[in-house]
């Protein structure tokens, strides 16, 4: 028989540690206006990446370019996009080292928010006025807006919570992402029709104003905790170089294997997506059935992931630590892939991909993010970053590419390959488990952080 007071108990434990720990509910807050406002956007990114209307797309002289040498471009329409994607991680990881390197935390977090917020008003009026290649560029935009928003607030939590917290929290703290992983596509789906996809940009700007009120009020919960444990102050400049997070990768074994692991997760997913979006493109031509296709997807990941988040996520690491949060999913993924390769129905391709989603934003996503609570504030800002912008869209380019040469031999040939990547993607987490069991229990402050 059932326990009916389990669940009752789990949501009561939620409401009193959101009672309880101001910095929790700020958090909680961040999170949920940070994806909302993502949220909104991600339905009229993938509908512009699998737009059929390449005019609307790209800007008339790349459309001419690619014509005038013989280049049918709407046949590489996604690989150009990650290609682009990619060089430009490439090239503003190096300004974000300078940022965090030569400002202070109290800067550099509202000018990060500040700049999203400003081109998102610039958005409003190319999709207002029509303006061609507006699908471009905001395509390339949503997605280095995600990566670097994302990444600076997992590190930012890093300042806030210790390892000991970040166990407890983080999993409310992912539940509330995915509340606002909800309530946005719900918004896209209601508004998109009735005020068009330009007013949806004011929208998201609008929970990003309420993100930088939300690291205001956090900002000195972190000033607090430093001082409480003497730790190195965020509200001096990090110092160090601009590539600094690159080097730390090639240095630390801890960091590479991470970034082996974000690759191979990465390959797991780009295989899956290009497949939706084959399926988008021949179904669903229409840029606002595409986005709300794309809106109903998100909402079936979310719900998942955030029984996951709320019921499973909290008592697996503070009784279990990261390892089941990381090895279970890898596990899960290899089965699914491995069944996809023997039969690949529509309807296995949505259940991967509804498994792959939420698990890694439910279980390891936030065992990962606990790690940066033991190391370095350099570690954080610097090498996280990196690994979740630069080798996240590396990962993203190189996979784009071989779907391309794997789609022609079948459905099951690329999910033959898939079920490899799982396999690599399962060793590199079975290495970040064992390096991470090699730091400290409890962060303390070491000559880095002096």
């Amino acid at each position: 028989m059932i326990d009916s007071t389990a669940g009752s108990g789990r949501i009561g434990r939620f409401k009193a540690a959101l009672g309880d720990s101001p910095p929790l509910l700020w958090s909680f807050l961040y999170f949920f206006c940070l994806l909302t406002g993502y949220y909104v956007l991600r339905p009229v990114r993938e509908a512009m990446g699998a737009s059929n209307d390449v005019t609307t797309l790209f800007p008339p002289a790349m459309v001419a370019f690619f014509a005038g040498h013989g280049v049918a471009l709407k046949e590489l329409q996604l690989q150009v996009l990650f290609t682009c994607t990619f060089l430009i991680m490439l090239a503003l990881q190096p300004v974000y080292g300078w940022l965090v390197s030569r400002w202070p935390r109290r800067v550099f977090l509202p000018v990060v928010y500040g700049f999203f917020i400003v081109t998102l008003l610039l958005f409003y009026l190319m999709f207002d006025s029509r303006v061609p290649g507006r699908g471009m560029a905001f395509f390339l935009w949503v997605t280095v807006f995600n990566l670097f928003a994302v990444a600076v607030f997992w590190s930012f939590m890093a300042d806030i919570f210790s390892d000991v917290d970040a166990r407890r929290c983080y999993g409310y703290i992912g539940a509330a992402g995915t509340l606002g992983a909800i309530l946005g596509p719900i918004l896209t789906r209601t508004l998109v029709e009735r005020i068009g996809i330009a007013h949806l940009m004011l929208v998201s700007a609008g929970f990003l104003v309420l993100c930088v009120v939300c690291l205001l009020r956090l900002r000195r919960h972190a000033v607090l905790r430093e001082q409480r444990h003497r730790l190195s102050s965020g509200e001096t400049p990090m110092g160090g170089t601009v590539l600094a997070g690159l080097k730390l990768l090639a240095q630390e074994p801890l960091l590479r294997w991470m970034a082996v692991l974000t690759v191979f997760g990465v390959g797991v997913g780009t295989l899956l997506y290009n497949e939706q979006a084959a399926i988008v493109r021949q179904f669903y031509p229409d840029p606002q059935q595409a986005t709300a296709y794309y809106a109903n997807i998100d909402l079936a990941v979310n719900a998942l992931t955030l029984m996951i988040q709320l019921f499973v996520t909290r008592a697996l690491l503070s009784r279990f630590g990261i390892a089941p949060a990381m090895l279970v999913p890898a596990f899960a993924i290899i089965l699914g892939y491995a069944a996809l390769a023997a039969s690949p129905l529509p309807l296995l391709v949505a259940v991967v991909q509804v498994v792959t989603r939420g698990s890694e934003f439910s279980l390891s996503k936030p065992a990962r993010e606990t790690i940066y609570t033991r190391v370095a504030r350099e570690w954080r800002y610097k090498a996280g970053a990196a690994i979740d912008t630069v080798v996240y869209r590396g990962g993203d380019l190189s996979f784009v590419w071989l779907h391309k040469l794997l789609s022609g031999f079948g459905s099951q040939v690329v999910f033959g390959a898939g079920l490899l990547v799982a396999l690599g993607m399962t060793l590199g987490a079975w290495k970040v488990v064992g390096e991470a069991r090699k730091l400290p229990d409890q962060r303390i402050q070491t000559e880095d952080e002096r």
